[in-house]
């Protein structure tokens, strides 16, 4: 199997997330602050066609990352239902909705400040790459958000340029939300089985093969609706210990 990065530098990087859980978390908020940094000296100076360019480039390897990752289970049946039931329920709660009209009452009647702010913590964090990257980051696995870390830096400096340094005022919110959630990754990965933490893994990748295609703008998957999979798959894994 293709993988991500050269044997080295996978070994360094899992050996030092086994140290620190929260590593890809760590690397996001400093990836921000640097990228703020840079957007308010630069200005309004950053052409828009770059962001474009490495929006497409993320969207591109994370549609190889989700690959990577849906690979990883072997429990096929118990990833297959746990789908077709989290976006069921997800689509019954209406999750995607919710995240939506969640972004557009917090942005709505601002300052600029603030609104740099929520704007830029809405962008980096309310979608399923980073629910399912920060509870992965957590578990030792922080490849998702490291790759998440790059265009959450570029967005930044865009974003700083344009709305000022409001934008910087994110990074502690997305310290807080995504740290919490690799904590609850910690959490599971001591006491899920096996198959468990890799049905996890299997149906987040699925999902970050949607989040790819958005990022492309190749179909606008509704993979918000297909987050209560997460929570179905550890548990339909050991339930299903039929492998295909």
């Amino acid at each position: 199997m293709v993988r991500v990065s050269p044997r080295w530098l996978r070994n360094a990087l899992e050996a030092a997330a086994a140290k620190a859980p929260m590593l890809g978390t760590l690397v996001n908020t400093v990836a921000v602050l640097a990228g703020s940094a840079a957007g308010l000296a630069l200005g309004r100076r950053v052409p828009e066609r770059l962001t474009s360019a490495v929006t497409d480039v993320i969207g591109l390897f994370t549609l190889y990352l989700g690959f990577s990752l849906a690979l990883r289970t072997e429990r096929v049946l118990a990833a297959l239902f746990s789908l077709l039931l989290g976006v069921a329920l997800g689509s019954a709660i209406g999750v995607e909705e919710r995240l939506e009209s969640l972004a557009g009452r917090l942005t709505r009647g601002s300052s600029r400040a603030v609104e740099g702010m929520m704007a830029a913590f809405l962008t980096f964090c309310v979608g399923p790459m980073t629910v399912v990257g920060s509870i992965l980051d957590g578990m030792g696995n922080p490849s998702i958000i490291l790759a998440k870390s790059v265009m959450d830096g570029v967005v930044s400096v865009a974003y700083a340029a344009s709305m000022g340094a409001g934008v910087a005022l994110s990074a502690p919110l997305l310290l807080a939300f995504q740290g919490s959630l690799a904590l609850l990754g910690a959490a599971l990965g001591n006491f899920l089985p096996e198959p468990g933490v890799a049905a996890l893994t299997g149906v987040g990748g699925v999902l970050l093969l949607g989040v790819g295609l958005r990022l492309l703008r190749l179909k606008q998957v509704r993979v918000g609706d297909a987050l209560p999979a997460l929570l179905l798959a550890p548990v339909l894994a050991v339930a299903l210990p039929w492998p295909t």
